[in-house]
């Protein structure tokens, strides 16, 4: 893979999912907040289901200082259609906590700052920090970035840090937050775990995985 190659993959993404990045649901949009708990909540979950809590926890929880001073098991009563409502209610609660007690009330904005906050690793306040404040600091790897990574070329680890260090090396740093969703969206729709859709994929020109598994089992 070189960076010419990786700078017309992205270009290539870009022009597949504008729409489509356009139109998802709100999970990553609002204020700092909003933004962090959302993100929080969305992990081993859709973005859809949490959208649909969207409005009751907020409306309920407002601001840090209401989540803070939340019963988990109301909180559970609003977020238990995502699974693992109990985690997850903990950890809302907690991080607001830590705004409150630590940040007066506000979102840090600074990744060292983010990564003590109850249920926040590097995923997540790369997530928090494009969306909520526009910084570029990071590629967050989830399943999707991770397999994306893997079966393009640009990462032969298995391991979630080395696997955003590998990537980041091919792309300028404005790009990352926005790569991070695009990598998203065709993990979603093409590049699926179980039977990725290759040869409808507008990258597999430079896919590793289609040229060197894909095209040898299917000739």
């Amino acid at each position: 893979m070189t960076t010419l190659e990786a700078r017309e993959i992205f270009q290539i993404l870009l022009r597949t999912y504008r729409d489509t990045l356009e139109n998802q649901p709100s999970t990553g949009r609002g204020s700092p907040y909003q933004v962090l708990i959302l993100t929080i909540l969305s992990a081993q979950t859709t973005d859809l289901a949490v959208d649909k809590v969207r409005n009751p926890l907020f409306t309920r929880y407002p601001a840090a200082i209401s989540l803070a001073q939340a019963q988990p098991e109301e909180v559970e009563e609003i977020i238990h259609s995502l699974g693992f409502f109990h985690m997850k209610a903990r950890h809302i609660i907690g991080a607001a906590q830590a705004l409150v007690d630590r940040f007066s009330g506000e979102v840090p904005s600074t990744i060292e700052d983010l990564l003590t906050l109850p249920g926040v690793g590097r995923k997540t306040a790369n997530i928090v920090l494009y969306h909520a404040f526009g910084k570029n600091e990071g590629i967050a790897v989830d399943t999707h970035v991770k397999r994306l990574a893997v079966r393009i070329g640009f990462s032969d680890s298995p391991d979630q840090d080395r696997i955003e260090r590998d990537v980041m090396e091919y792309f300028p740093k404005d790009n990352w937050g926005l790569l991070t969703d695009l990598f998203i969206a065709h993990g979603r729709a093409i590049c699926i775990a179980k039977k990725p859709q290759c040869p409808v994929c507008p990258i597999n020109p430079y896919c590793r995985y289609y040229h060197e598994i894909f095209l040898q089992k299917n000739t």
